[in-house]
């Protein structure tokens, strides 16, 4: 039972039985919802030329990392749903704690490369079109997924060859939770995993807040209008930040007092990870980016004649 072909349940649900089919229809709507968000920021993004620009490019690749981040989990989680017992075998489990947090590690560097575009654009325009040229952008983009994957994947090969004495996981999908139930508690994983999070949850966050605490020095020194095209595409970025911050604090909270929080809080906590950022990321970028709304709107307009 300690290889990859171990079946880990998953012990997180509330209420199967009862509500299996609410869960279901709950959880489809959902992701449709997300995969129809965040389509529509990404065909709007690359239909329109006048928005092939860095900032579009990067909001478009949040996109993508939340259909991809979706994928890897609302799948597994209808046939949970649907199924008289939820498990999961190892390998399939650690490949959905691969996915979950490079993802989340990629959407990270994606803002702290969309703060360091609105740093340029704003604090130097003259050098912008230099700095943050295609190759730049493309540069960005690559490190963005191949960074976070590259280290995930030492850690997640790290956590695989654990030998396990619990098989049964208190939540409704694989996360850090899975090394509580490992015969003993791995330094060399602790480790690695605290240098995983420094390296691209803290520093990214670090970067970003300096890089806007420069933006608000230049903009409190300039005129109305430069502050409103800074609060036009800056505010979404920061909120954008703050909820995805929240969420990976939810993260750590869940792996951390599982044991602590009642089942009904955990698996609520578990849902919001799963639902906020994904969801929330192409309502706040539609609604709040004057340019993309403009063409959603003109799309809307059209398609209702």
């Amino acid at each position: 039972m300690n290889g990859t072909h171990a079946l880990i349940v998953l012990g997180g649900y509330v209420d199967v039985d009862k509500y299996r089919y609410v869960y279901f229809v709950f959880l489809l709507i959902l992701y449709v919802f997300i995969i129809c968000c965040n389509c529509t920021i990404i065909c709007v993004v690359w239909l329109h030329r006048n928005l092939h620009e860095p900032m579009y490019v990067f909001i478009a690749a949040l996109s993508v990392n939340s259909l991809l981040f979706s994928t890897a989990i609302y799948p597994k989680l209808f046939v949970d749903v649907l199924s008289q017992s939820q498990t999961v075998s190892r390998a399939a489990c650690m490949s959905q704690l691969f996915f979950f947090y490079t993802l989340a590690a990629s959407d990270f560097l994606l803002l702290s490369a969309m703060a360091y575009d609105r740093y340029v654009s704003i604090c130097k325009p003259l050098q912008y079109a230099t700095t943050m040229g295609a190759s730049t952008v493309t540069v960005f983009l690559v490190l963005a997924w191949f960074l976070p994957a590259c280290q995930i994947a030492v850690a997640t090969v790290l956590n695989a060859k654990q030998k396990m004495c619990k098989f049964v996981l208190k939540g409704i999908f694989c996360n850090t939770s899975v090394n509580m139930l490992h015969c003993v508690r791995s330094k060399t994983l602790v480790t690695y995993g605290a240098f995983i999070f420094i390296n691209i949850g803290v520093v990214p966050v670090l970067f970003i807040l300096y890089t806007y605490i420069k933006i608000f020095l230049v903009v409190f020194r300039r005129c109305n209008r430069v502050r409103e095209k800074a609060a036009e595409t800056c505010v979404p970025h920061m909120m954008v930040l703050i909820s995805f911050s929240c969420l990976v604090a939810f993260d750590i909270i869940v792996s951390r007092m599982e044991p602590e929080l009642p089942k009904r809080v955990h698996v609520i906590m578990m849902l919001q990870i799963v639902v906020y950022n994904p969801l929330f990321n192409p309502i706040i970028y539609g609604v709040k980016m004057k340019e993309i709304w403009k063409h959603i709107r003109k799309s809307f307009a059209h398609h209702g004649k």
